[in-house]
């Protein structure tokens, strides 16, 4: 069973950088797409970035184009974001996701997985 867990969120200054990770287990990745998306209080999950697991292509959504970079390592089954210049609106938790279908990857409701996320809180 594909599981997905995500890490490396916390709390840092407006500005700043921060890495989040998504390690995957129980399947194989190859024909997979991995998005990250991000929730805040009172409002939808919405689309921050995605990957093709066997192009490397990225996808971004345009609150991420230019700042976020999102990238993975097959060996490890880990997907990253790279998240810099950071400002308070970013704040929101931050779950990865697995979709099978490759066509749609700003799409929440094309994902098949999803990890329990991991909260980011950028301080003004």
């Amino acid at each position: 069973q594909v599981q997905l867990v995500e890490s490396g969120g916390g709390l840092v200054q407006a500005g700043g950088s921060l890495r989040i990770t998504c390690a995957a287990s129980g399947g194989t990745f190859t024909s997979y797409t991995m998005g990250w998306f991000r929730q805040a209080p009172g409002k939808e999950r919405e689309f921050v970035a995605a990957i093709s697991w066997s192009s490397d292509r990225p996808y971004y959504g345009d609150g991420a184009k230019g700042r976020f970079t999102i990238s993975r390592d097959s060996a490890k089954n880990t997907v990253y974001l790279q998240m810099s210049s950071l400002k308070p609106e970013d704040t929101a938790v931050y779950f990865c996701g697995a979709s099978l279908t490759s066509f749609w990857p700003d799409d929440r409701t094309k994902y098949d997985y999803w990890g329990q996320g991991t909260q980011v809180t950028v301080s003004s």
